[in-house]
């Protein structure tokens, strides 16, 4: 089974790679380092609460969905049979 790389997991993890790696490539670096060493559940239980804190500072804005309008279904119609 293939492993993520680093800004796949930072995105399954809602970590927007972008702005964390422009606003600290120290750290950003230092942990992709450490990333390429280990297996992905061994990094995150390494690095738990920093992915914790990195989440809350870094969030990923991710796409609005949008809504397709669709017709009311319709309710279905029970036939009666007719008694004489």
């Amino acid at each position: 089974m293939e492993h993520p790389d680093f800004k796949t997991y930072l995105k399954q993890k809602k970590i927007d790679p972008k702005s964390f790696a422009s606003a600290e490539m120290e750290r950003f670096m230092e942990l992709k380092k450490v990333f390429d060493l280990v297996h992905p559940n061994s990094f995150t239980a390494q690095k738990l609460f920093l992915i914790n804190a990195i989440r809350r500072k870094y969030p990923l804005q991710e796409e609005q969905e949008v809504a397709v309008a669709r017709k009311p279904m319709a309710k279905p119609k029970i036939v009666k049979p007719k008694t004489n």
